[in-house]
């Protein structure tokens, strides 16, 4: 029993110690965004070039945690400019940064357009159209909601940080309603593994 006991109090203390260790993480720095408005928090945010999410929910369990270095932020919404910044972050920092967007210039909306309605789940993941992004999946699905685009061929990818990116092409006649429907698939899954 006495030795029971002495491995139960070893083994809590080991657990106490990791807790503390982790919660004193002072090897990754914490880059926190901040944004004021409804375009700044659903705006797409990108570290170094990988699609993290969109801003409103990068934040507690999925906070950004970066190792020490300079790291390239960009944050992207449409119809405004790319907010980019070189952000450098010591071990155990956390660095806010206020992400303003600001509406872009020159875009003009075709004479004749198309429409695709999207079904996408989960429906926070971001929406490419001929490689630039545009929003996120939510944004164009539901009643009055669609993302308006020139006919034509054009390439869609529907990506999310865990999941397998969704890619298909289309070509879309002028006046044209197209409703895409998927179901993302966790990266891993047995689903998409190649047969043996």
């Amino acid at each position: 029993m006495p030795m029971r006991i002495r491995n139960c109090a070893l083994l809590l203390i080991c657990c106490s110690l990791l807790t503390v260790a982790y919660a004193e993480n002072k090897v990754l720095g914490e880059l926190e965004l901040a944004g004021s408005s409804d375009i700044e928090r659903t705006s797409g945010v990108w570290v170094d070039g990988q699609y993290l999410g969109y801003l409103k929910e990068l934040k507690g369990s999925k906070k950004i945690l970066l190792l020490p270095g300079t790291h390239k932020l960009s944050v992207r919404q449409n119809g405004y400019q790319d907010f980019t910044r070189d952000v450098t972050l010591q071990p155990g920092e956390k660095q806010l940064v206020t992400v303003t967007m600001v509406k872009a210039e020159g875009y003009v909306m075709p004479a004749v357009t198309s429409e695709i309605k999207m079904s996408i789940n989960p429906d926070r993941a971001a929406v490419f159209l001929d490689g630039q992004f545009v929003g996120h999946a939510g944004e164009f699905g539901g009643i009055g909601k669609s993302l308006i685009v020139a006919p034509g061929h054009r390439k869609i990818s529907i990506t999310l940080p865990g999941y397998n990116t969704f890619n298909t092409e289309i070509d879309l006649a002028p006046n044209q309603k197209f409703v895409l429907k998927t179901d993302l698939v966790k990266s891993g899954s047995p689903e998409m593994q190649e047969p043996k």
